[in-house]
């Protein structure tokens, strides 16, 4: 029986090939070498987390240029010297080799191959999520316990500040940020989940741990003049004072509008508990 819908043959011919006019080659590890003149800098710590996280299935060819007998490095300086401390200088590594360009290209290139959008906090954020990496997956899970989901959509309920979420989760861990954002939910609800907020009052219920008494800070918060914006308005004055980071003010404006007028107990004052 004969297909009833069988697939149409092509009767273009094929167009010319796109070309690059580097040349994918295996390059020994050790003849790859960095010029500086056309490189970022080298940090150590990035080729310490490659090595500990290697993956060879993610090792995207570096791009090189063929000078003699060594190959300078125009992108990809990290990832080979992570696959140089992993394998040694003798094992082959697939290389994109450009011939005989001069510094002054070398430099021309590395500018123009990272001319490129950076991916956003908010995509890693939620590519991370889908992926189900522990870090992302579990700062989700929190801010839907708190009733919140991240979201770049300003509206009740949303949280847009990521980098913070995450900064205060990995500084503190998953309590800390579950604290920071009940209580800033029971002060002033989804105006307080700014990103300054969050970050300084992460800083204090860092602190303060087994110290604040949460229900009375929270009173203390939500009754202030001004609202969030009044602690904010605090905070800035501190700021402008001390000459301090913003969220150190921000915990600082925090413990005294907590320590002001009658009952609850009082905590070190936040520049006093720093010292101590």
């Amino acid at each position: 029986m004969s297909d009833a819908n069988p697939t149409p043959k092509s009767t273009s011919k094929p167009g010319p090939k796109i070309e690059r006019v580097a040349r994918l080659r295996w390059i020994a590890l050790g003849q790859i070498v960095v010029n500086d003149y056309a490189q970022r800098e080298h940090k150590q710590a990035r080729v310490d987390h490659l090595v500990a996280h290697f993956d060879q299935e993610q090792l995207e060819p570096p791009v090189v240029n063929q000078r003699g007998s060594r190959y300078y490095v125009m992108d990809g300086r990290h990832r080979t010297l992570a696959a140089r401390e992993v394998f040694g200088d003798t094992h082959m590594i697939q290389c994109w080799v450009y011939v005989d360009l001069t510094e002054r290209q070398e430099a021309e290139y590395f500018l123009r191959k990272n001319d490129t959008l950076t991916v956003a906090a908010m995509d890693k954020y939620r590519i991370g999520v889908n992926a189900e990496r522990e870090t992302e997956s579990d700062i989700d899970r929190i801010v839907r316990a708190c009733g919140y989901v991240v979201s770049k959509q300003k509206a009740e309920g949303t949280i847009g500040a990521v980098g913070t979420l995450r900064r205060v989760y990995e500084r503190g861990g998953a309590r800390v940020l579950s604290r920071t954002l009940r209580m800033i939910d029971g002060s002033w609800g989804s105006a307080g989940m700014d990103a300054a907020v969050i970050d300084g009052i992460g800083l204090l219920c860092g602190r303060y741990n087994g110290e604040l008494q949460d229900e009375h800070a929270v009173a203390k918060l939500h009754n202030m003049r001004g609202g969030v914006n009044g602690l904010m308005g605090k905070a800035a004055l501190i700021k402008k004072q001390t000459l301090m980071p913003l969220n150190q003010c921000v915990a600082a404006a925090a413990v005294e509008v907590i320590n002001s007028g009658k009952g609850g107990k009082k905590i070190a004052g936040w520049w006093k508990a720093e010292v101590a």
